[in-house]
């Protein structure tokens, strides 16, 4: 059957530190490999509730329960607590994922500053913040990240072109279909662009009779008899924690129904690179998701 491609998106010094070494637990007893993407610098998620006036967010608030997930301290950094660094704090935890065997790679520099800045940024400010998380992640690991997952699936041209730059081959941006090389400006890309082709969890949660007992069954039923590669994305605050139960829930059934665990390192490496299709960057938006994310023309 097809691979699951299972990437994980750490957002924040609570889900490095309890989130990824939970979810290791679980990919050991599972024997299913996954990439990790870190948030390397100041751990700002306060700053986060500035997007109250969002349209959809406050809808996306009250579904996935963002208090029980993420717990009162954690909502406080940076708003009435300093923000901690990540890369800092963390170092250790960061460090051990690696030499367990997963794939590392770059989330971003400050989550919740990328997330909500990017899209309007010029090419100076994009670059500084990249090239922040880059020097941040080889201090930590002591190599060069082989890949990259942006924050909230938000990104701009300077962005993609810094990911060519790097001389990275494949990266997961955006939401899509397939794989593909990126266009900006007219200009195609080196690196192949692998986006998230699953709902997420708490994209699904609370609608349409959703909750955490049926959610995996409900996710089941896309892969059921699929024949197609899939890039699931998960949190390391969601699934590493609360949402943990229903995640085993989701690996035991696309285990059983045949499916193979990848990295996204194992599913580059199985693409024909001369096949794949190329397609302009471009916004849209996602079920269950507020604002405009990176999406993959249909």
């Amino acid at each position: 059957m097809a691979r699951i491609v299972l990437k994980i998106d750490v957002d924040t010094l609570r889900g490095t530190r309890e989130g990824v070494p939970n979810l290791a637990r679980i990919f050991d007893r599972f024997k299913a490999r996954a990439t990790f993407l870190f948030s390397l610098g100041p751990d700002h998620t306060g700053w986060a509730m500035r997007r109250v006036l969002r349209p959809g967010f406050l809808k996306k608030v009250s579904r996935t329960s963002v208090v029980e997930h993420y717990g009162i301290r954690q909502l406080m950094y940076g708003v009435l607590l300093p923000g901690p660094d990540i890369g800092v704090r963390a170092a250790a935890e960061m460090r051990a994922i690696h030499e367990a065997g997963f794939e590392c790679g770059i989330h971003t520099w400050d989550h919740v500053y990328w997330q909500d800045n990017v899209r309007t940024r010029e090419r100076g400010w994009t670059a500084a913040q990249m090239e922040r998380s880059y020097a941040r992640f080889v201090d930590v690991f002591g190599t060069a990240p082989a890949t990259h997952g942006a924050a909230g699936w938000q990104m701009n041209a300077h962005a993609f072109e810094q990911i060519d730059a790097w001389g990275m081959r494949y990266a997961s941006d955006g939401r899509g279909h397939t794989p593909y090389f990126p266009v900006v400006g007219g200009n195609t890309l080196a690196h192949v662009q692998m986006p998230t082709t699953l709902p997420t969890l708490d994209e699904v949660l609370g609608t349409n009779g959703i909750d955490e007992s049926n959610v995996a069954a409900w996710l089941l039923k896309l892969t059921d008899g699929n024949p197609r590669d899939q890039v699931f994305t998960l949190h390391a605050e969601l699934e590493g924690q609360k949402l943990a139960p229903a995640f085993e829930q989701l690996l035991d059934g696309w285990r059983a129904q045949g499916h193979t665990f990848a990295t996204m390192g194992n599913y580059h490496a199985a693409l024909d690179r001369d096949t794949l299709p190329s397609y302009p960057v471009t916004w849209g938006e996602i079920p269950g998701r507020s604002g405009e994310l990176i999406v993959q023309p249909d």
